[in-house]
C-alpha cells in the first residue's frame, strides 16, 4: 500500500473508490453530483491524497484550496475508506501525509465540517488539533409540505428575475453572517454552470437575491437588504426558487446558528431543522 498525491490520476479511478468508500451509506452519489461537488468545493488534484492498493484508491482525502476569511485554506471536501480497509488508521495516516505538503504550498489552516452527532470524529479531530470555530444549522423540507406565509406583504414595484454571478457578489453584503466554504462566493463562481442566480429590484435598485442549484435541491444563499426585510421579499424569492427545482425537496445547510433571521423565516415556511454541525479549524502555521 502506498500514499501519495491524486494529481494526475483520472475521474473514473477517483469516483470508483469514492463510490465504494460510500457505498455503504444511505446517500449515493452519481457522476455528475460529484463532479460538481468537486468543482464547488475547488478540488485540488495536486494537494489531494489517497492510500493505493496497486492502483485502486482505498482511502482518500479530497482536497479544497483557496481563500477563506482571507487566509490560504485547504478545506476537507471529502474523505473516505473503502469498507475492507476500515479501522487502520488511513483517514489518519493520509492527512499526516499531506501536512508537509499542504505547507509547502503555502496553506495557513485547514478547514472542516463535522455533524455534532458524530461524536467520535470531534473527538480525532480534536486529538489531531482542530478546534470548533462556528455551529451551523442544516434545514430540509419536501416541496409539497411548504406553507405560504400567512400575510405576505406586497411591493408594488418589487420585481424578480434572473442575475450574473457578479451582481451576487455585490450583494454579499445583505447577509447576515460570513456563509461556509461550499456556499460561499468563490464557491458559488467555480460552480456557476449548474447554479441559478435570481435577483430582487424595486426601482432597479438590488433588495435581495437567491442562489440555488435546481438539480440537487441546494439553496445555497438567499438574503434581503436589512431596511427591506419583514416586506415579503424572501418569500417572494423563495416560491421563485420552488418553482424552479428539479427536486421534490429543498435543503438549506449551513446556516449560522447564532443567526437569528434566516432560521426564523425558514421555519416560519415550514422548512424544518434537519441537523447540526461543528466548523473546525486547525493551524498550520
Amino acid at each position: 500500500m502506498e500514499i501519495r498525491s491524486l494529481e494526475n490520476i483520472d475521474f473514473e479511478t477517483l469516483f470508483d473508490g469514492f463510490s465504494k468508500a460510500f457505498s455503504d451509506y444511505e446517500v449515493h452519489f452519481d457522476k455528475s453530483e460529484v463532479r460538481s461537488m468537486l468543482t464547488r468545493r475547488g478540488y485540488d488534484q495536486e494537494l489531494s491524497f489517497a492510500a493505493f492498493e496497486g492502483t485502486d484508491i482505498v482511502a482518500f482525502t479530497l482536497n479544497g484550496t483557496g481563500l477563506f476569511d482571507g487566509v490560504p485554506t485547504a478545506y476537507d471536501t471529502g474523505t473516505g475508506t473503502i469498507k475492507e480497509y476500515r479501522g487502520q488508521g488511513l483517514a489518519g495516516k493520509i492527512f499526516n501525509y499531506s501536512l508537509p505538503y499542504l505547507r509547502q504550498a503555502g496553506i495557513r489552516q485547514y478547514l472542516l465540517e463535522v455533524l455534532q452527532n458524530n461524536h467520535r470524529a470531534i473527538s480525532i479531530y480534536r486529538q489531531m488539533g482542530f478546534s470548533p470555530t462556528r455551529e451551523f444549522d442544516c434545514f430540509k423540507q419536501s416541496i409539497s409540505e411548504i406553507t405560504d406565509p400567512q400575510r405576505l406583504n406586497h411591493c408594488a414595484n418589487l420585481k424578480i428575475g434572473p442575475v450574473e454571478v457578479d451582481t451576487v457578489r455585490k450583494c454579499q453584503p445583505f447577509c447576515d453572517f460570513n456563509p461556509s466554504w461550499q456556499n460561499g462566493i468563490e464557491s458559488i463562481e467555480r460552480g456557476i454552470e449548474g447554479l441559478t442566480c435570481l435577483g430582487a429590484f424595486i426601482d432597479d435598485n438590488p433588495v435581495g437575491y437567491s442562489v440555488f442549484d435546481p438539480a440537487t435541491g441546494d439553496l445555497t444563499q438567499i438574503a434581503v437588504k436589512r431596511e427591506f426585510r419583514r416586506q415579503g421579499i424572501a418569500s417572494r424569492l423563495l416560491n421563485e426558487v420552488l418553482k424552479r427545482m428539479a427536486t421534490d425537496f429543498v435543503k438549506i445547510i449551513n446556516v449560522e446558528a447564532d443567526n437569528q433571521s434566516l432560521p426564523a423565516f425558514l421555519q416560519s415556511r415550514n422548512i424544518s431543522l434537519m441537523n447540526k454541525q461543528f466548523e473546525m479549524t486547525m493551524d498550520l502555521t
